[in-house]
């Protein structure tokens, strides 16, 4: 008899194995569909808690934090690029050209978080798109709402939200609390608060992990890839 499996996806909007790995997990729910029972929530995770509000070049900052050279990030683009297309996420050349601050899109994720699991996946997915695909910044309140609206979720509210500091202690505690779990790289996706599995797998290794767990009794073993 399956269980039923309750998914965090801790991830940043800025990304781009996140968003790999989200297009992955979705194609191994849709195959699982009817079969396993899954809620799917989305955590908060900065990759550049401390970035100002007016962002950086992101060759330029790939390469003062790690060090690559602008042709080992334009390989790297390349390779991210074709996984994405064989998941139908599409990174376009005009995406990604300036790493922002992404606090406020996650406190935006949080308050979405709260009118349903539907709608805080439809507001992930758009705002991924919106940064890899399109370029904008996702640090704008007006950007953050417009997206919000795109999903049909009610753009004065979430307007009103991003104006106050709603959920700001909320995503700093969601934080803390993965980071102290051992949560330092993204994605991670913890299933049933016990079993995770890191990275941008393909959706065949998600699949066959959550069937696995949805027949295992509670209590079992970690399982990592």
């Amino acid at each position: 008899m399956t269980q039923p499996l309750h998914i965090d996806f801790v991830s940043d909007v800025a990304c781009p194995w996140c968003a790999v790995g989200l297009a992955s997990l979705e194609r191994a729910l849709q195959n699982l569909a009817g079969e396993v029972p899954v809620e799917v929530r989305f955590q908060p995770f900065e990759l550049n808690p401390q970035m100002g509000p007016e962002g950086q070049d992101v060759t330029e900052h790939l390469t003062q934090k790690y060090g690559s050279t602008p042709e080992q990030q334009a390989q790297s683009r390349a390779g991210i690029a074709q996984r994405g297309a064989a998941l139908g996420f599409e990174f376009r050349k005009e995406g990604r050209g300036r790493v922002w601050n992404t606090f406020d899109a996650h406190r935006l994720l949080a308050w979405a978080g709260e009118q349903g699991a539907r709608q805080q996946r439809d507001l992930k997915m758009a705002l991924l798109r919106a940064y890899h695909g399109e370029g904008r910044n996702p640090s704008d309140p007006a950007v953050l709402a417009e997206v919000a609206e795109s999903v049909g979720l009610d753009r004065k509210a979430a307007e009103d939200m991003l104006a106050s500091s709603r959920y700001a202690q909320e995503v700093r505690d969601a934080e803390q609390h993965w980071q102290s779990l051992g949560i330092h790289a993204v994605p991670s996706v913890i299933i049933n608060n016990r079993h995770l599995i890191q990275g941008g797998q393909p959706p065949e290794l998600f699949e066959q992990a959550l069937r696995q767990l949805a027949q295992q009794p509670e209590g079992s073993a970690t399982t990592e890839a």
